[in-house]
């Protein structure tokens, strides 16, 4: 099964209920709400969809049909950033 984790030239850190991502070989800087920051927080490890959607579900009591296609379009989007990598 497919885990994603961290890349290694990020930096991260947080203001109030959002993150702000530094990707430090880019220069490009994403923010993320409260919710994106908790799955970003578990990134720290390896992680695959299922675990991030069940931690997602457990926390925050939303649906797993749309917890999954939220994490897969953010895992996505954080990919084609930089941001995460796929764990070898």
């Amino acid at each position: 099964m497919v885990q994603y984790i961290q890349s290694n030239h990020v930096e991260a850190t947080q203001l109030g209920d959002e993150w702000i991502i530094l990707h430090t070989e880019k220069f490009t800087v994403t923010k993320l709400n409260e919710i994106g920051g908790f799955c970003w927080g578990l990134l720290n490890q390896a992680q695959t969809v299922d675990s991030l959607i069940q931690t997602l579900t457990d926390q925050y009591l939303t649906a797993e049909e749309i917890a999954k296609d939220d994490i897969e379009s953010y895992l996505l989007d954080l990919l084609q950033f930089g941001l995460i990598q796929h764990v070898i």
